[in-house]
């Protein structure tokens, strides 16, 4: 094994080579190592603060959890209540307008049939349409107030469902 000058000169190249690979590995785990130490400080710090900071909050959580699903629920179930009393009265109301609407125009329609009436106009055809609309009007009031009579007696029939 002859030693030449050139064969030495690679061999230090090379070793310099490893060396600055090795010296730059060094730096990036230095680098990654302070890195991870001081997300590690930082997550010490936010836990020993929370503590200080967040006690009010978790009070507050722990006043929240302390309520019983059932007073929420007995809560609720007064609001619905309240709702569908409501719901009844203003279908109640609804059907009151409804009424009184139909006996304002049955009155117009006949007195109508009193104007033609005096005015000697051959009025026999209106007096067919009134007779007609007068039992067509009286057909939809009974069926109104059935089916009115129908949903209040499902409504008061069917027990409150909570979770579905």
């Amino acid at each position: 094994m002859a030693c030449t000058i050139e064969k030495v000169l690679t061999d230090a190249k090379a070793l310099v080579e490893r060396l600055k690979d090795h010296h730059n590995a060094t730096e990036s785990l230095i680098d990654q190592t302070s890195t991870l130490n001081k997300r590690v400080e930082n997550m010490k710090e936010v836990g020993s603060g929370t503590s200080d900071r967040n006690q009010e909050d978790f009070a507050k959580l722990k006043k929240l959890s302390s309520y019983k699903p059932y007073s929420l629920l007995s809560q609720e179930n007064t609001q619905i209540r309240d709702l569908q009393q409501e719901n009844k009265e203003l279908w109640l109301s609804l059907e009151e307008h409804r009424y009184a609407l139909e006996l304002i125009m049955s009155k117009y329609r006949k007195q109508m049939l009193h104007l033609l009436a005096s005015r000697k106009l051959d009025s026999t055809p209106i007096t067919n349409l009134y007779q007609e609309h007068s039992q067509l009007e009286n057909k939809e009031l009974r069926e109104l107030v059935s089916f009115s009579k129908e949903i209040t007696l499902q409504e008061n029939a069917q027990p409150l469902q909570y979770g579905k």
